[in-house]
């Protein structure tokens, strides 16, 4: 698999490994709860029986590590190797893949995860016209049944949620559920969302 790292993303000042880890700590000490993308995604496995996710986009592996703490099979995918290198720190035992969601990711064997998931914003921050190369690549991953949520900001300049929605049904995913945010707000508009489709 290669791991090409996006160009939107490489472009951007955002933090990376440890320093984007940092952001989490001060929520953390203030009684947030930072797991709102892992209470969606156990809540959604739960409701199907399902055991399994990869983690696509999975960055310094805040998710992951969380829903492998409540007892899923969980694989990550990146392709940002500084990024992953934060995340192999914190938990070497689990699965992580330096790669491109554009390929197909080898160690995980399609049509057997249960949940795909695409948190922080990583369709957004992909190569503009790759977004459904990454959606069809991801689908044939899932099993029959399986879902896919993926929550991004919506930006006038970034992929908007109809053409989300066209390249998710063009990938064969159909329509689930869409919030405003991972605790299941309704959406009515926004600036962000939080979309379920099943294969």
């Amino acid at each position: 698999m290669m791991d090409r790292v996006s160009s939107l993303w490489q472009s951007t000042d955002a933090a990376r490994g440890e320093e984007y880890d940092a952001r989490w700590a001060p929520l953390l000490e203030d009684g947030q709860n930072i797991h709102g993308e892992a209470d969606l995604v156990e809540s959604l496995l739960a409701e199907m029986g399902g055991r399994t996710v990869l983690d696509a986009g999975c960055g310094t592996g805040r998710v992951s590590i969380e829903l492998a703490r409540r007892g899923y099979a969980v694989t990550g995918v990146d392709a940002d190797p500084e990024m992953l290198s934060a995340a192999r720190a914190k938990a070497p035992d689990l699965a992580w893949i330096n790669g491109d969601l554009a390929d197909e990711p080898a160690a995980v064997e399609a049509g057997r995860v249960d949940l795909v998931l695409l948190a922080g914003n990583v369709m957004i921050f992909l190569d503009p016209g790759t977004e459904g190369r990454v959606l069809n690549n991801l689908a044939a991953h899932l099993a029959p049944g399986g879902v896919l949520v993926a929550g991004f900001a919506l930006q006038p300049d970034r992929l908007p949620l109809q053409s989300y929605d066209e390249l998710a049904a063009a990938a064969g995913l159909s329509p689930v559920a869409r919030w405003a945010t991972w605790d299941r707000q309704p959406f009515a508009g926004g600036e962000y969302a939080v979309s379920v489709h099943r294969r």
